[in-house]
């Protein structure tokens, strides 16, 4: 099978904060993983349009050249299948429906599903019925795209995988316990660590976690973040008028050195998000970078996160917006269930994450979605 993978967010190689979110790093991972599979091909239209003030511009100008460059890489490439990286990608399948005669899917990952944004909303059902299949990383983000009118039997929810190798080595814990305090001077003796990476973005809940449940838990525990945003600012702002200032500690954005030495150092990672109208989250990858540092997680139980956290298994996941129970589960595994999760996480991960079985998941509804589209042009 020749797969044609067109994406406008695929990042340069070896970068794991790129973006302080899953999305690139899935594209990266998967492209990578694919092109191990005896049976397919991969070709390429990618670019990357991270670039700071620019995104909105080179999103646009990659979208409308391949509006007219498309069409003839498939030819050029015989491609049997295109596969976009995201909603926003496949928004050119409208385009080119009936200039092309192979099958059109993509994958989506929540917010460019759910992004409140009228005329946006407007266009996805449309895009929905240009397309063959649809791929969705976890299963509330695959309901999200049946309410906007994605016929059921045409989507899947398949996980997003997760790159062993790039994370495989962690540095010792009593290590990056030491640098984190020596660089940033968290007090981390005699202290838990609690951690959250992740863009600052009202979906990730950070001020709810520092006003409603750092409130509830005592001195010996720390917060720290990893992350930049658009919410970094009033964040920071919260963090310096509560009264337990002095144990919240916001990083901002950091190189791979440290991330991955606060997910060593940390003794639990949390994600504490909120619903939020018109935003979501897709899968939640870094819970599953914190599990690969034997670092278990206490999350809010809705919507990807319910894909990626197993009760007991790599952590748990708690009442969302439940501030008393978030800190109950919290105090609780801090004082007395943490040698067992550690030693447990890193394994779940790597049997129920693996990239490898991903990708040949993803290659088997491919290989459906072209003999589907085949069948129904010779009948």
């Amino acid at each position: 099978m020749r797969i044609l993978y067109v994406s406008h967010t695929h990042p340069p190689e070896g970068k794991i904060l790129e973006n302080v979110g899953g999305m690139q790093r899935v594209s990266q991972q998967l492209i990578k993983e694919l092109k191990h599979q005896e049976s397919v091909r991969v070709f390429t239209e990618t670019i990357n349009v991270s670039e700071e003030g620019k995104i909105a511009f080179n999103t646009a100008s990659f979208l409308f050249r391949q509006i007219f460059r498309l069409p003839h890489k498939i030819e050029e490439y015989n491609a049997d299948v295109v596969l976009f990286s995201s909603m926003v990608t496949a928004s050119i399948s409208y385009f080119i429906k009936h200039k092309v005669s192979v099958p059109m899917v993509t994958i989506n990952h929540g917010r460019d599903v759910t992004l409140p944004v009228k005329l946006y909303q407007w266009f996805v059902p449309k895009i929905f019925e240009s397309l063959d299949g649809v791929i969705s990383v976890s299963r509330a983000t695959r309901e999200e795209c049946i309410k906007r009118g994605m016929s059921p039997d045409k989507g899947v929810a398949l996980a997003n995988g997760f790159d062993m190798a790039a994370l495989n080595n962690f540095p010792d814990k009593a290590e990056s316990r030491r640098r984190l305090q020596q660089n940033f001077r968290i007090p981390l003796d005699n202290h838990f660590m609690l951690l959250t990476v992740g863009r600052k973005v009202k979906r990730k809940g950070h001020e709810w976690f520092i006003r409603e449940v750092m409130s509830k838990l005592d001195d010996r525990i720390i917060y720290v973040t990893v992350g930049d945003g658009p919410e970094f600012e009033s964040i920071e702002e919260l963090a310096e008028q509560v009264p337990y200032s002095d144990r919240i500690f916001l990083l901002g954005r950091q190189p791979d050195e440290v991330l991955k030495q606060a997910y060593a150092a940390a003794d639990l990672f949390v994600m504490p998000n909120i619903p939020v109208e018109g935003d979501m989250e897709g899968f939640g990858i870094v819970l599953l970078e914190a599990n690969m540092a034997r670092t278990p997680a206490v999350a809010s139980d809705l919507e990807g996160i319910k894909d990626v956290i197993s009760q007991g298994q790599n952590g748990y996941r708690v009442p969302t917006l439940d501030a008393e129970q978030f800190a109950v589960k919290v105090r609780s595994m801090l004082e007395g269930q943490l040698e067992h999760f550690s030693r447990q996480t890193r394994t779940y991960v790597q049997e129920q994450f693996s990239w490898s079985h991903v990708a040949q998941e993803y290659v088997d509804f491919l290989e459906t979605v072209v003999q589907n589209h085949h069948s129904r042009h010779i009948n």
